[in-house]
């Protein structure tokens, strides 16, 4: 059965499908949506997610949204190399390490990223400001682990660093912006103030097939 992903480039929830994608080295057709157009919410794309969000990815006659059930799906269905682990403890904890990021950390990672790679850039208001102290205490946390081990759980690249790694990218490219500064300094540059970190990310870059799923706008 042929896969079709429909994805947005920039969309740190698409970036993880591609990842996912790529490390198994499964065949699939690319649709690269333009969210400027809306392309998302046409009729056809509708029809396979009523929400109008990206990604989406149908497997034969199988139609599955929402990024962390695709993967979920991937792995079950194409098991090799997994991406959840190779027994219960394993993916209890990759699934725990997500929920945590999705639970406490994402919302104002998403927030910054908003705030400075929108059209109309904003200013740096408290609610950012101590948003950025939430990242900020949520990465060193992450650098705890990797100081440890290569990877965000274990010693295998799984589902957890597919989920990280894209949300770290976007806040990279949204605090390099002007008016970005002052929260920057906190963050940046990644080699510097979480070194383990900043390993890890190059790690990820080195791996096969990562420059098919780099954003194409970004370029």
């Amino acid at each position: 059965m042929a896969i079709d992903l429909y994805w947005a480039s920039g969309s740190a929830y698409s970036w993880r499908v591609l990842m996912a994608l790529e490390h198994k080295r499964l065949h699939y057709a690319s649709h690269l949506l333009q969210l400027s157009l809306q392309e998302q919410k046409s009729p056809q794309m509708l029809a396979l997610n009523p929400r109008g969000r990206l990604p989406v990815l149908k497997d034969g006659d199988y139609v599955v949204f929402e990024s962390l059930a695709v993967l979920y799906y991937l792995d079950l269905k194409y098991p090799e190399p997994p991406i959840f682990g190779r027994t219960p403890e394993e993916a209890a904890v990759i699934m725990r390490v997500i929920n945590e990021f999705q639970a406490y950390t994402e919302g104002q990672l998403m927030s910054i990223c908003a705030a400075f790679l929108g059209r109309q850039p904003g200013i740096v208001s408290e609610a950012i400001t101590d948003a950025m102290h939430t990242v900020a205490r949520e990465a060193r946390t992450i650098e705890q682990r990797l100081s440890r081990s290569d990877w965000i759980v274990g010693e295998c690249y799984s589902a957890a660093d597919m989920v990280l790694f894209p949300a770290i990218q976007l806040l990279r490219r949204a605090l390099a912006r002007p008016g970005a500064e002052a929260l920057a300094g906190r963050f940046l540059p990644i080699e510097a103030n979480y070194p383990a970190l900043g390993r890890w990310l190059a790690r990820i870059e080195a791996l096969p097939g990562y420059d098919r799923t780099y954003p194409p706008h970004w370029r």
